[in-house]
């Protein structure tokens, strides 16, 4: 590695590696976004970098250098060497726009990886904060990709016409000449497949599941943190051990037991057994926050006449109310998308909740593009909830780990 402490080996090396990142990430969003085919290639991607890398470093000038960077990309493309080989359906004008963008890509991201770079020796220091943050451009590059091109595939599969999907099923670019019939799959999931019922079956199915959580979990924590008595710690520690239980082994039992006292196929029955999967957790998460409550302030209540549990009341569950929404945010994920006890214990469409009921789509005699249109009305509202409620559930789970 000694010899990599050189800013004209460290400098054009990153630049080569972070080209051939950027010229696949922009390939399969090309691809993705127009039906056509830009594939990355190799060695243009290699010159390329090794190019605007070695700019980087000897050049002072950052304009300079992004200069550079262009002007390598148009000639690699008009040889044949570019670091994305298009499609035949790309005219001139797009190749050199998107070879334009292409280098813009790896050189602006470039300045800021390589900034501390010099043309000749760099201490330690220098190179592996370099190194360090091309590492992280990559990580948010590629967990970045990992999360959205699956959400771009299915939206863009929802809003398909069966002929589309029948002429090329790779194809995930929109015709926006279709107008409203883009959500034809929708329309019909609500209006011929009752998808409106299943939503609302699910939401309130969750909203169950979260009170009686909560119900159970917060006495139960609240004891486990606060009181003393035997077989306290074994308790404690055996919280986190029942919800490492897979549910796939309790699996036939529940479907046994919920058979015999005629409970299977009901919604009363979902939610008597949801909670039991959500109430360990909820322990666990709920015990360690109230560990770190002060204890001064409980004893203050109980010194002014207040009995423990107008203590609890008055005093605990105001101070825990960031962690019980944050445990009831999780908990309601949790009930949201469980699948394995609604489709083993479900069979009657009318009580299906939305996981179900996507389940019930994944049939050779509906297209696939309903079955995506689901998927899609499945995770939107759990994903907007979490995004809209994110800091407040961070803020909740992070109070109690101050103590305890």
């Amino acid at each position: 590695m000694k010899i990599l402490h050189k800013g004209y080996l460290a400098g054009p090396i990153i630049g080569a590696l972070w080209a051939l990142v950027m010229s696949v990430t922009l390939g399969v969003a090309i691809s993705f976004a127009t039906g056509a085919a830009a594939k990355p290639a190799l060695i243009g991607s290699l010159i390329l970098g090794l190019a605007t890398g070695f700019a980087r470093v000897r050049i002072a000038n950052r304009w300079a250098a992004d200069a550079v960077a262009v002007v390598v990309a148009l000639v690699l493309m008009a040889i044949g060497l570019g670091a994305l080989q298009f499609d035949e359906s790309f005219n001139f004008v797009w190749r050199v726009v998107l070879s334009v963008v292409l280098a813009g890509t790896v050189s602006i991201p470039l300045n800021s990886i390589l900034r501390e770079l010099q043309f000749g020796a760099l201490t330690r220091h220098q190179f592996e904060d370099a190194v360090i943050r091309f590492l992280t451009g990559f990580g948010y590059i590629f967990f970045t990709a990992i999360v959205v091109i699956p959400f771009y595939v299915m939206v863009m599969t929802s809003m398909k016409s069966q002929q589309q999907l029948m002429l090329n099923p790779l194809d995930f670019s929109i015709d926006l000449s279709r107008g409203w019939h883009l959500f034809d799959s929708y329309y019909e999931l609500m209006t011929r497949f009752h998808f409106g019922r299943y939503l609302w079956t699910s939401f309130y199915v969750s909203v169950l599941t979260v009170l009686l959580t909560l119900l159970f979990s917060v006495p139960g924590a609240y004891a486990v943190a606060r009181l003393r008595f035997r077989g306290q710690k074994v308790f404690s520690r055996g919280i986190l051990l029942i919800y490492m239980v897979p549910m796939i082994v309790l699996a036939l039992p529940i479907y046994i037991a919920y058979s015999m006292v005629g409970l299977r196929n009901s919604i009363l029955g979902i939610v008597m057994i949801y909670p039991v999967t959500t109430i360990p957790v909820a322990l666990y998460m709920l015990q360690g926050y109230f560990r770190g409550l002060p204890v001064e302030v409980e004893e203050a209540g109980l010194m002014d006449g207040l009995s423990r549990l107008k203590v609890i009341w008055k005093i605990t569950l105001p101070l825990a109310l960031p962690a019980m929404a944050s445990v009831g945010l999780y908990v309601f994920m949790i009930a949201w998308n469980e699948f394995l006890l609604a489709f083993m214990l479900l069979d009657d469409p009318s009580k299906f909740t939305l996981t179900r009921g996507i389940a019930s789509l994944n049939s050779s005699e509906i297209p696939r593009q309903h079955l995506m249109a689901g998927a899609v009305i499945a995770t939107v509202p759990i994903m907007a909830l979490f995004l809209g409620l994110e800091r407040f559930m961070t803020r909740g789970l992070t109070a109690g780990a101050v103590k305890g």
